[in-house]
């Protein structure tokens, strides 16, 4: 090429540089021209919808912005709490800053209080998730965007189910199977320990080999701890029927004695529903406590702090599976597992019913479908901003009551 072609493509080094900082100056003008958003107001109240045989009441708490934005949740907040700690702490700062929000409510009430809070934490979060346009499981890092359910089936009548016969749990496992659902968990707490390890044979009879049974002893009532050879002999009947994990079979606060089982059994031993703290879980984690830690995304004190516990697991190469829920307050649960990567599994509970069976009321709150788009035993991610639900704002007016 002539030099004097060469001269007529090259761009003089003035106006590269004018270029160059015209390109730059793009995006550093919008973050100039980003605003803080403000929180104006909290509230907490009832939604109370009309069922085919009671009331369907739903608690509620939302976070008010000055930018518009509002934030909702599923989980109430007591109103004393509301108007005493959370609003004068939180009124007027910075959404986003929901890390300094949570640290500073602890200080206030301690440990204690974060699952009193952690509604309006699940709200701050739906709001966060609005304002940027994203589900919030993509802005905590986005790792998947289906989990596998379990359905926890809790029959009615007697809290232990000494009233429910073995061939009616069966029969609500076959109709799950069919269903698509690859998982069921049980409670054990019927009086004889024994009764539930044949329950889950049973259980295992009818649906064949290719489905998981848990089982839940969480001992939370005093005098109901099992002592460790109770606990062992539950196990080796367990591992008969392939079961697949036993959750909490000591008190929850005992760090040795699950250690001790896991570390005899095949089975999972799995625990940790009641930890309110990371170090309550670093605890779990260094003692080798379980095989498979399960915060609960609303007793830990919220989605950001079980996303740090899942961090902490992640660590030890242990599994963090959150305790689960029901109906609308499982959004914020779907959020935080799906920003996981060592959370496979979401637990719904409910009785012997299909989940979408008894979300159909909170259909009446919503503008989609679906409250949750549940296909082959997988709960899926939704993909509107926030928690994910695309709320009826007529139908939240008509149906409020006062918490």
């Amino acid at each position: 090429m002539a030099p004097s072609a060469h001269r007529e493509t090259m761009l003089p080094r003035r106006h590269f540089l004018r270029l160059a900082a015209a390109s730059l100056s793009a995006p550093l003008r919008s973050f100039a021209q980003a605003k803080s958003v403000r929180i104006t107001d909290i509230e907490s109240f009832l939604l109370r919808i009309p069922g085919p045989a009671r009331p369907v009441t739903y608690p509620i708490t939302r976070v008010h912005t000055d930018a518009g934005i509002t934030g909702t949740s599923f989980i109430g907040c007591p109103s004393g709490i509301l108007e005493r700690w959370v609003k004068p702490t939180l009124a007027g700062q910075d959404l986003f800053a929901i890390d300094r929000h949570m640290n500073r409510l602890q200080m206030e009430r301690g440990e204690s209080g974060v699952q009193i809070w952690s509604g309006v934490e699940h709200a701050l979060w739906d709001a966060v998730g609005r304002a940027a346009g994203q589900p919030v499981a993509r802005l905590l890092g986005g790792n998947r965007d289906r989990l596998r359910v379990y359905r926890t089936c809790v029959f009615p009548g007697k809290q232990d189910q000494s009233d429910v016969s073995y061939d009616t749990q069966a029969a609500f496992a076959v109709r799950l199977k069919k269903a698509g659902y690859q998982a069921m968990k049980i409670r054990a707490w019927r009086p004889r320990p024994m009764d539930d390890v044949d329950a889950v044979g049973v259980i295992r009879a009818a649906v064949g080999p290719d489905f998981h049974i848990m089982l839940d002893r969480t001992a939370v009532r005093p005098g109901w701890v099992w002592d460790y050879p109770t606990a062992l002999q539950v196990c080796r009947g367990l591992e008969k029927h392939k079961a697949y994990w036993l959750e909490e079979p000591f008190d929850g606060h005992d760090i040795q004695g699950p250690a001790r089982l896991a570390a005899e059994v095949d089975i999972l031993i799995t625990g940790g529903e009641l930890g309110k703290s990371n170090y309550e879980f670093l605890e779990f984690l260094v003692n080798k406590t379980y095989d498979v830690i399960q915060p609960d995304t609303r007793i830990c004190g919220g989605i950001w702090w079980a996303r740090k516990i899942s961090v902490l697991a992640e660590a030890f190469g242990v599994p963090c599976i959150q305790h689960g829920t029901s109906s609308l307050a499982l959004a914020g649960y779907i959020q935080s597992g799906c920003a996981m990567s060592n959370c496979e599994w979401q637990e719904i509970i409910g009785g012997p019913e299909l989940p979408e069976e008894e979300w159909e009321p909170a259909l009446k709150l919503l503008r989609t479908p679906y409250v949750f788009r549940v296909e082959n035993g997988y709960i899926h991610l939704p993909e509107l901003p926030g928690l994910g639900l695309d709320l009826n704002e007529d139908a939240i007016r008509e149906y409020r009551r006062n918490a």
